[in-house]
């Protein structure tokens, strides 16, 4: 069981950054992939990056190259870093948790853990 509390949101404008962080408690976070997923308003969750247990990456390609994920298994923490913010980021972020199999084109039902989220704007 793991329980995920995110943080770090906020309101920037286009060009900004802002970094989340989503802190873990419970056991086995170290053996989870580890992700950040978004949904706008109308629209349905979307993955945004995902990391598995060793450090592995993958990004959804609308945030290549602009958000970095990375994960502190000593502090059992997720972090996004967001760069170059643009006012399509704007929306809810959650970090959710997972079996070690999972990667950013995997479904989101297939995470078993998610927090409560943390709002993002980016006004233009």
């Amino acid at each position: 069981q793991v329980q995920l509390v995110e943080s770090g949101g906020g309101s920037v404008q286009a060009g900004g950054s802002l970094r989340l962080s989503c802190a873990a408690s419970g056991y086995g976070y170290s053996t989870y992939c580890m992700a950040w997923f978004r949904q706008a308003a109308g629209k349905e969750r979307e993955g945004v990056a995902a990391i598995d247990s060793v450090g592995g990456t993958s990004y959804d390609d609308s945030v290549k190259g602009r958000f970095t994920i990375s994960r502190d298994n000593a502090k059992k923490t997720l972090y996004l870093q967001m760069s170059s913010l643009k006012p399509e980021d704007t929306a809810m972020y959650y970090c959710a948790a997972g079996p070690p199999e999972l990667w950013i084109g995997s479904d989101a039902a297939d995470f078993n853990y998610w927090g409560q989220g943390t709002q993002v704007t980016v006004s233009s």
